[in-house]
């Protein structure tokens, strides 16, 4: 008798921790992950575009806003967001605003390809490795940081990013006021 009710206490708190396990672990929203670079100097880096014909380093953008998106192509809500980043490009490349995309396991060639395919004007980087996303901390596509004109990470936004959210990213930092 004893054995069995030691076997039945054993499975009902298993069966109990599991059930407990799994529910906290499903309330938790990934992409509520802490934005740990917010308010720190952004991880600086030195990429080649994917078309090879230039290197920007970010160190030397300090002044400006830079609008730091890590996508890749094989990314189905990255593509949502490209109109944003467009209209971001083009409006602001010629007030003090860079918007620069960085590749994330993806290969500069599928990048390359996907880029012209949908004419893609913005400043693309390849990141062999993926060295600059993991010094980011990206964990999921997209992901967009805002960095300051002083070199610090204002914002993360994980997912895809808005026009209104870039314009009132930006005008924020162009203003010299948190997003």
């Amino acid at each position: 008798m004893k054995t069995r009710w030691a076997a039945a206490c054993t499975v009902l708190v298993t069966v109990g921790l599991a059930a407990l396990l799994l529910g906290l672990g499903l309330t938790h929203d990934p992409n509520r992950l802490p934005a740990t670079l917010v308010g720190r100097p952004a991880p600086d880096f030195e990429l080649t575009t994917i078309d090879g014909s230039q290197r920007i380093q970010l160190g030397s953008l300090r002044g400006d806003v830079v609008v730091l998106n890590f996508w890749a192509s094989w990314c189905l809500a990255c593509h949502t967001e490209e109109p944003a980043l467009e209209d971001a490009f083009s409006r602001y490349r010629d007030r003090g605003v860079v918007v620069l995309g960085v590749t994330f396991q993806d290969s500069a060639t599928d990048a390359r390809t996907y880029a012209v395919r949908n004419g893609i004007p913005w400043p693309l980087l390849a990141d062999p490795g993926s060295r600059t996303g993991l010094a980011y901390g990206v964990t999921g596509l997209p992901e967009t940081y805002f960095i300051g004109p002083d070199g610090r990470v204002a914002l993360k936004q994980a997912g895809p990013v808005s026009t209104q959210l870039v314009d009132r990213a930006v005008k924020h930092l162009q203003a010299g006021t948190p997003p």
